[in-house]
């Protein structure tokens, strides 16, 4: 289950348009007219603010996902399962370092 929100609350940020699931980043072409005249232009991905719950961390973990990477962790069984699953290799930046919080607090879970 996930929450997706607008965009208002990432707004005053500087981020890039990468999902951070699948890496998804804006593609280039360009538009060309009826009289074939070619002006440059970029396609954005379908980037969602999500908030899934962490049932490891106790609490909701906001990301910036495609429709697809929303799909993708669904499919996976949550946020939890999957980034314990998917490779490090497979992650971007910002899950790595999620993956790596919730590493810890299982291990933390696990110890007390």
């Amino acid at each position: 289950m996930f929450f997706c929100e607008g965009a208002e609350v990432f707004r005053d940020k500087k981020m890039s348009r990468v999902c951070s699931v699948s890496g998804k980043k804006p593609s280039f072409g360009n538009n060309v007219s009826h009289a074939n005249n070619k002006t440059r232009r970029r396609w954005q991905p379908n980037l969602q603010i999500c908030s899934f719950p962490s049932e490891i961390l106790g609490k909701a973990v906001s990301l910036r996902l495609t429709a697809n990477g929303i799909r993708t962790v669904e499919h996976n069984g949550g946020l939890d399962a999957w980034l314990l699953t998917t490779r490090n290799s497979r992650l971007g930046e910002e899950a790595l370092k999620l993956k790596k919080r919730v590493l810890k607090a299982k291990e933390t879970a696990q110890t007390a």
